[in-house]
């Protein structure tokens, strides 16, 4: 070995280019370029999904899987549920972001954040993306679960792609309202995909995202109205003025709470999750009037910022109360 180490070493030595210290690469020397290039552009097409929708989408879908419980120990089965989600949701957010991309051209906030006003990504290639995923997507529920799941799926980047971006949202203030309805049909998706059902469960965990929907959303057009303003967009504080537009928050965050509370009706939540709904229900009653209260954009920050821990925190309680009811129930029965 002491022999061979010599050879080598002496071989290396020997060596021009080993002696010059000039070293050798197996790729071209543009490969970094082009694969930053790379990396840039599937993270514009990544963008036109709307990944911070999509990642409630899928946390509420994955919810109802765990309450479910049929796929828990069926984690392919579980991701590909997901998958699909991820799939058909980020079709109707990418032909939502078509649609309104002179609109959102128009808006600081939108023009600097999504590729299509950037002109990072044609219009055309947005449109194919958007179709090729909404397809693959519908595909995947079609054939590895269920049809009724796949139905669901498409009606519901129709509903929101069509008449929620074409119609709802550039003729009324309550667009969102009946829009949100797509944002909150993933538990009822995630549980036909398990079971080829449609029980009152993730029509439950349904409503509260439905009705969570409209104070989250308001109190991001209350940050950004005079964006909402330029664009013409009939959205509610641009249309009705911050009053009403407060006091129809405060009004959805005293129904949230009541409908939070219809689980518990259903044996579907626990201990947990009554406490949990109790806590962050009364919590964000509270914040609600505080924004009316003080009317700053700081505090209609912390009310769209409280509005989202709301809704995940409540969900997590849910998710662990699912797994704590069959230690509850044996512990129970030995006793």
């Amino acid at each position: 070995m002491l022999y061979k180490d010599k050879t080598l070493a002496s071989h290396d030595a020997a060596s021009p280019d080993r002696a010059a210290g000039a070293t050798h690469s197996y790729f071209p020397a543009e490969t970094p370029a082009l694969l930053s290039r790379l990396k840039s552009r599937l993270n514009d097409y990544f963008l036109l999904t709307k990944p911070t929708i999509i990642l409630l989408v899928l946390f509420t879908g994955a919810t109802a899987l765990f309450i479910e419980g049929s796929f828990v120990r069926e984690p392919l089965k579980f991701s590909l549920v997901l998958l699909g989600l991820y799939l058909t949701g980020g079709a109707a957010s990418a032909l939502n972001q078509y649609f309104e991309r002179e609109l959102d051209a128009q808006m600081p906030r939108t023009q600097t954040r999504r590729p299509l006003p950037q002109g990072k990504i044609s219009p055309a290639h947005a449109l194919t993306f958007s179709l090729v995923i909404g397809i693959a997507g519908v595909a995947l529920f079609g054939f590895v679960f269920n049809w009724l799941t796949a139905m669901l799926s498409l009606t519901t980047i129709l509903f929101y792609s069509l008449i929620y971006t074409l119609l709802l949202k550039p003729n009324t203030p309550q667009g969102v309202v009946i829009g949100g309805a797509a944002g909150a049909i993933a538990p009822v998706g995630a549980w036909a995909a398990a079971t080829g059902t449609m029980e009152l469960a993730p029509w439950l965990l349904f409503l509260i995202i439905f009705i969570w929907t409209p104070p989250h959303f308001w109190a991001l057009a209350l940050i950004y109205k005079d964006d909402y303003e330029k664009t013409g967009l009939p959205m509610m504080p641009v249309v009705k003025g911050e009053t009403s537009t407060l006091n129809q928050i405060i009004g959805y965050t005293v129904l949230l709470f009541v409908a939070s509370l219809s689980l518990l009706f259903t044996g579907t939540g626990g201990v947990l999750y009554l406490s949990a709904s109790l806590a962050l229900g009364g919590w964000f009653i509270k914040k609600a009037f505080e924004a009316k209260a003080q009317r700053t954009v700081e505090a209609y920050r912390s009310l769209f910022g409280f509005s989202i821990v709301y809704l995940f925190t409540l969900f997590i309680a849910l998710i662990i109360d699912s797994f704590l009811k069959p230690l509850t129930a044996m512990i129970a029965h030995i006793g």
